[in-house]
């Protein structure tokens, strides 16, 4: 029996984007679905209801023992709002990739320009802006962060310290994580990355990274 993986994408993308990543867990063994919501006009109630009905309705097929996520960025955000209350989901674990969980300075910028700023960012503007205080939900919550500095964020951010272009490795580091760890790829590049493919089946297996040596 394979577990279930629903993949998230993140602001400002739809999830053809996940392909690459789509392929490479199922060849890892999992059945992969990706959940297209709508990033900027979405509420995120509208789009936690949604998620929360994909789960139940994965758990329902007979021979279902997990359904994990894995979410990129925003998605990644998401995924662990979806399930830090939510007792009656079915069991799994959840992998963020370049997920700025405890608030994005790029984010902050975008909506320092005004109503111009704020828009772009939607209704989850908030949770990109603030992230959250610490992760104490029942699922393990692993990290897979870039450090290749490549990316519109780096113009707007002000990182200090390594970063992926967008976010930086400080923002992905929340109190409560399994495991955590770091990989040579900008914030777009780790949708395309095999490493991080691997990584991600990894956790989603043991609840645990074994980095690749260098």
């Amino acid at each position: 029996m394979s577990d279930h993986v629903i993949l998230l994408h993140g602001l400002w993308m739809r999830g053809f984007a996940l392909s690459m990543l789509h392929r490479r867990l199922m060849e890892a063994g999992f059945r992969v679905h990706r959940f297209d919501y709508l990033s900027v006009a979405g509420t995120e109630q509208r789009i936690l209801d949604r998620l929360h009905g994909r789960m139940a309705g994965l758990l329902g097929e007979a021979d279902a023992e997990a359904v994990h996520l894995v979410g990129h960025s925003l998605g990644g955000l998401l995924a662990l709002r979806a399930c830090h209350d939510a007792t009656s989901l079915p069991s799994g674990r959840i992998v963020c990739l370049g997920s700025p969980l405890r608030g994005s300075a790029a984010a902050r910028s975008f909506a320092a320009w005004g109503r111009g700023g704020e828009v772009l960012l939607g209704h989850n503007r908030e949770l990109l802006e603030q992230g959250l205080e610490r992760w104490d939900g029942s699922r393990e919550v692993g990290m897979i962060a870039g450090r290749t500095s490549l990316g519109l964020g780096a113009m707007l951010g002000n990182f200090d310290g390594d970063n992926d272009g967008t976010v930086a490795v400080d923002e992905t580091r929340l109190p409560g994580l399994a495991d955590h760890c770091v990989v040579e790829t900008n914030h777009t590049g780790l949708l395309f990355s095999p490493e991080v493919a691997r990584l991600a089946a990894e956790f989603l297996h043991s609840g645990h990274f074994t980095p690749t040596p260098r």
